[in-house]
């Protein structure tokens, strides 16, 4: 008898093993996705959907009209089509019939019920009320007005209109920002300002559990509309997010296989994980997957050009030919290398990055190293071998001390006599924007999928403080292609007018352009259907986790 019994169990102990190979597992028997976000999250209502933290957990639980696709261009998601005027003014909307709001208490009968039409209006109309204080109220900015009413309304249930002011091709990509999610009325209107706390959206997950500083848990939506190749999504049961604010200690925890993913790379690790080309060491090939793809980021040093600020008096730097020579004296391949282990791009094109929609970055030449140009550069500027040319302060903060000391010295090595001064991070971006700083360490992430975002700091109507023009930069010829580019509907002409402009500003360099940013994901090898686009946002709901074999 205790033959036979052990025989079946261990017949029964085969066959679940073989049952389970390859399907998915977790905690009691749920497939849960970890991560760890050493930052916090503040909030869980869109309309604060302002950094990286939350926007990752508020894209797991909301949705609006559209979406981005990986490579960055607007397709379907609450809206299933839409229509454009012929004068790039009026966008309508039809909306699925098959989205609901998340279960939840504010309902009746605890069952969520159908999005209309009416719900984006109402979300909308929140983002923008003056009352609420939403960092997402400049996205209506475009959007035609009637004094305080903006021209977008509801037609019926399924269909919604927006009109706008003056054409503008990027718009679809601003509606795809979470502060764009839809929202119920009821929710509101229960919750108030605790809504932070008590998400409901239409996402493919929904809350469970959020002890702030310590667990968010979001289990699937079991009702979500949205499928792929005939399953609904997600696939995953939950996600379970921890907030350990040491990264060495999260990035522990990912190595012992705690954490299922983990985003960038902290200094702290930085050799450990990767090799000096910027992939991953051998010892971690065998359970670690990494993803690398550009990002939306631009890291520069900023020129104020215009002579009428006191810092620029006597300053070398107001001549085109001196900031061009500055451009070519350093060596962005070898910075990279060195100091950043390959992450990133050397920045030798224009200012616009890799990875946007209708932009050929190939097309823009920035500079490469060349010292002997830039030699040639200097004596043209009446300072052969940097003779007679006077100190110049670039301003940083802590952070990237390590490459303005690179930049410093080998700009120094070209004839120029660079200082560091060092600032904390508040302090830098004040003196920027009050134009008090002459030579400036600055950075440039895309608020929205199109190159006019980058190329809006050189026009010269958006002079800081009033806009992101931080160099003052001016250059009528600039000035009307910007123009035109805004107003033009195809994106083939609009991306040539934009390789244009870069092109032009980079001619007069106002910048030295160091590199462009990627973005690094590392997962375990239970981990699949992540993906990655460029603006670096986190989607999970076509993740799936396996075991390993």
């Amino acid at each position: 008898m205790k033959r036979s019994l052990l025989v079946h169990l261990l017949l029964f102990l085969m066959f679940f093993l073989f049952s389970c190979k390859g399907k998915h597992f977790g905690d009691n028997g749920k497939t849960v996705f970890r991560y760890n976000e050493s930052a916090g999250i503040t909030s869980l209502d869109p309309a604060f959907a302002r950094n990286q933290a939350n926007i990752w957990a508020v894209n797991q639980l909301f949705n609006g009209l559209v979406q981005l696709n990986d490579t960055l261009k607007p397709i379907p998601c609450i809206a299933k089509s839409w229509t454009i005027s012929a004068d790039g003014l009026t966008y309508t909307f039809s909306l699925r019939n098959d989205v609901y709001f998340h279960d939840s208490e504010i309902f009746k009968g605890g069952k969520g019920r159908k999005v209309t039409a009416y719900d984006v209006a109402y979300s909308f109309n929140r983002i923008t009320d003056p009352a609420l204080a939403s960092p997402g109220g400049w996205i209506f900015t475009q959007v035609s007005k009637n004094g305080n009413q903006y021209a977008y309304n509801a037609l019926n249930d399924s269909c919604f209109r927006i009109v706008l002011s003056e054409p503008f091709p990027p718009f679809l990509g601003l509606l795809s920002m979470q502060y764009c999610s839809v929202v119920p009325k009821e929710a509101i209107e229960k919750y108030g300002n605790d809504f932070r706390q008590h998400p409901v959206g239409t996402g493919p997950f929904r809350l469970k559990l959020w002890k702030e500083g310590v667990k968010l848990v979001m289990v699937k939506n079991e009702n979500y509309f949205e499928q792929e190749n005939g399953k609904r999504l997600p696939y995953l049961d939950a996600i379970a997010v921890t907030f350990i604010v040491d990264k060495q200690s999260a990035f522990l925890e990912f190595v012992k296989g705690n954490l299922d993913f983990m985003s960038g790379i902290d200094a702290s690790y930085k050799d450990e994980l990767l090799t000096r080309s910027g992939e991953l060491n051998t010892k971690y090939r065998n359970r670690i997957c990494l993803i690398k793809r550009p990002y939306l980021n631009t890291e520069y040093l900023g020129i104020l050009v215009d002579p009428s600020f006191p810092v620029m008096k006597n300053n070398p730097m107001r001549f085109r030919a001196i900031r061009q020579a500055m451009n070519y004296s350093f060596d962005r391949v070898k910075m990279m290398r060195y100091l950043r282990n390959n992450i990133g791009i050397p920045g030798v094109s224009g200012f616009v990055p890799e990875g946007l929609p209708w932009f050929d970055q190939k097309a823009v030449k920035g500079y490469d190293y060349d010292p002997v140009k830039a030699r040639e550069l200097l004596a043209s500027a009446g300072f052969p071998g940097g003779k007679g040319l006077p100190p110049i302060t670039l301003t940083t903060n802590a952070s990237y001390l390590d490459l303005c000391k690179y930049i410093q010295s080998q700009l120094n090595e070209a004839g120029f006599n660079i200082l560091i001064d060092v600032s904390p991070p508040a302090t830098l971006r004040e003196m920027i924007a009050q134009s008090k700083v002459a030579f400036f360490r600055g950075s440039w992430i895309a608020d929205y999928p199109d190159a006019e975002n980058y190329l809006s700091l050189f026009y010269s109507l958006n002079f800081c403080p009033d806009g992101p023009n931080y160099t003052h930069y001016s250059n009528p010829a600039f000035d009307k292609l910007y123009q035109k580019a805004i107003m033009e509907l195809n994106d083939s002409i609009r991306g040539n007018l934009y390789s244009q402009m870069d092109k032009l500003m980079m001619a007069d360099a106002p910048v030295l352009v160091l590199y462009y940013d990627q973005v690094l994901r590392f997962t375990g090898k239970s981990i699949s259907g992540l993906g990655c686009n460029p603006l670096n946002l986190l989607n999970l709901k076509r993740v799936k986790k396996f075991q390993n074999d």
